[in-house]
């Protein structure tokens, strides 16, 4: 059984068994009330956090082939699991072509702060190079909404570099990243550097495709796919808190076992034509969505 087994139908989340720390800087973000005092100050209505991100979503910052994409994956509830709020301080970690940053970056402009931790610019694999070069060519063409985010590196043993968000982050958030670093070896090192970025009770929040429980680890490594077990194992080994799961960005239909992994599935259908009407009929991957806590104390 998965963590946070208490969820009933019609909740978007599965709390854990421990409390959210009341000393927590997130504490009113959290909560369901329809007006809390935020962690920056003066009192914030959900409503008003609500069309804030509402905003965001819809604003035209946002390719059409992205906006397209939302109902596969569930950006306004992640990202209110997650605890997203007015004046947070947020890294996103490897942001890739700026899919969640379209939204993120106009969202904490006036009142908040982003930090993307992208791939080096030297990086050994080309793919990351172009990757990271991109990136950033799209923040410079559109400074009305990204002129503020703040670009760096990845972390290299376990700490950040060039991001000067260390210990004061609200969020650190990562998008379907973690089986990438799972086969190469870092995850340990980024989950440490995350850890330490993070204010006391700071959030770790990490969406990415679920393989079924007892998926040997060699299938793992080379599917796409991981467990919620090992994801679970190795932030705990960091230090975090599994603080709630969330069913938002299931798919049942994933069974998980395709020929070329989860890019077998759209957006990439790498098979081509072959079976392509049955994987564009599963849609986009089954993924788990965790949020983690920092403890407070």
């Amino acid at each position: 059984m998965r963590a946070g087994a208490n969820w009933m139908p019609g909740d978007t989340s599965r709390e854990g068994s421990r409390p959210w720390p009341r000393r927590s800087v997130l504490a009113g973000i959290a909560g369901l009330a329809a007006c809390t005092t935020g962690p920056f100050g003066a009192a914030t209505s959900r409503s008003d956090e609500d069309a804030a991100l509402r905003a965001a979503l819809a604003g035209p910052q946002r390719g059409a082939a992205n906006r397209a994409r939302d109902a596969a994956r569930h950006p306004y509830e992640t990202l209110r699991f997650f605890g997203l709020a007015p004046g947070a301080t947020v890294i996103e970690l490897a942001p890739g072509a700026g899919w969640y940053t379209e939204i993120l970056a106009p969202y904490l402009r006036e009142r908040g702060r982003l930090f993307a931790a992208h791939y080096a610019r030297d990086a050994a694999q080309e793919g990351r190079r172009r990757s990271r070069a991109a990136f950033e060519a799209k923040l410079a063409a559109d400074p009305a909404n990204y002129a503020r985010v703040v670009v760096g590196t990845l972390p290299v043993g376990g700490r950040f570099e060039d991001l000067p968000a260390a210990a004061d982050a609200d969020l650190v958030l990562t998008f379907r990243n973690v089986h990438n670093w799972l086969e190469e070896g870092s995850l340990d090192g980024i989950l440490r550097a995350s850890f330490t970025a993070l204010k006391p009770g700071g959030v770790l929040g990490v969406v990415d495709h679920r393989a079924p429980p007892g998926t040997p680890p060699a299938r793992q490594r080379t599917s796409g796919y991981i467990t919620e077990a090992v994801m679970t194992e190795h932030a705990r080994a960091a230090g975090f808190v599994l603080d709630a799961t969330s069913p938002v960005n299931e798919n049942p239909r994933d069974t998980h076992d395709h020929p070329h992994g989860v890019w077998s599935l759209p957006p990439t259908l790498r098979g081509g034509d072959v079976d392509r009407a049955r994987f564009v009929a599963i849609g986009e991957s089954d993924r788990f969505t965790h949020r983690y806590r920092k403890p407070a104390a």
